[in-house]
């Protein structure tokens, strides 16, 4: 099954809003093009453990690599007025969710991503209509 797909059926079965669920898809789609693109330079073997919780009123999701370390200051979006394809998946995960943290689990290898979604939020400051996905394609 599909990233996106399991991604998208998790968040409906515990009545996710709409924007909410698709501010959750997108999040986690992004995150793993990151690191699919960055951490593992393209290779698209290496392993990323994705775990998700749910709370009361959020779902809390960590991404997870065991790729080399990245300097935390680092992980940031381009310059927004820069304006090519591409680029945009930090700032699109600021966007989305509402609270988002890079960390590392361990002294030696890997990387950590944990986001949290209100499940019934409402997104004012995006639509469907006006988003790309990393890629420059229309979502």
């Amino acid at each position: 099954m599909p990233l996106r797909e399991f991604v998208r059926d998790f968040a409906l079965r515990y009545e996710c809003s709409h924007q909410s669920l698709d501010c959750i898809v997108m999040s986690v789609n992004e995150a793993c093009m990151n690191v699919i693109q960055h951490a593992y330079a393209g290779d698209e073997d290496g392993e990323i453990v994705i775990e998700f919780w749910v709370d009361k009123d959020a779902v809390m999701i960590r991404v997870m690599d065991y790729a080399e370390q990245v300097d935390i200051e680092s992980i940031k979006s381009r310059d927004l007025d820069d304006v090519k394809p591409g680029g945009l998946g930090v700032h699109i995960i600021n966007k989305l969710m509402d609270n988002v943290e890079y960390r590392r689990d361990s002294i030696e290898s890997g990387n950590v991503l944990e986001m949290r979604k209100k499940i019934n939020c409402k997104v004012d400051h995006f639509t469907n209509n006006n988003m790309q996905n990393s890629s420059g394609d229309s979502l």
